[in-house]
């Protein structure tokens, strides 16, 4: 993949968190309550200042949280689609750079990241996957 930093998927994210990803974050010195929203549905999410995630600076066109950021951020712009499956995201300019390989190899990592954030926000929301 071939990431020019425009910002655009940086712009109005909901990129959802892991807790190993707030963990992390918080290593680097950032408390919590400065990068997490915890949307209606209870999943934590990278919070937004000024139309963009909080770790974009927009004047360098770069994040400030790059060697942390979240598994999300990584995988990107490789996500899941409710319609579609795994697909890279339509709004990335880059995206046909991503080759079909590294999509297969990235399919893995995202299913099971995206089973922890849902099975982390039930424990958040006093519900547990064998009991929803």
């Amino acid at each position: 993949m071939r990431c020019t930093h425009c910002g655009i998927c940086c712009r109005q994210t909901q990129m959802p968190l892991s807790e190993k990803d707030i963990h992390l974050l918080e290593k680097t010195g950032h408390a919590r309550k400065q990068f997490v929203h915890v949307n209606k549905k209870g999943y934590a999410q990278l919070r937004n200042k000024k139309g963009y995630c909080i770790f974009y600076n927009t004047e360098k066109h770069s994040c400030n949280a790059y060697r942390r950021r979240p598994a999300g951020c990584r995988l990107y712009p490789v996500i899941y689609s409710e319609q579609e499956g795994v697909v890279t995201d339509n709004i990335c300019p880059t995206r046909n750079t991503v080759t079909k390989a590294e999509i297969r190899r990235k399919t893995g990592t995202l299913m099971k990241l995206l089973q922890e954030i849902d099975d982390e926000t039930l424990k958040r929301q006093g519900l547990s996957a064998a009991n929803p």
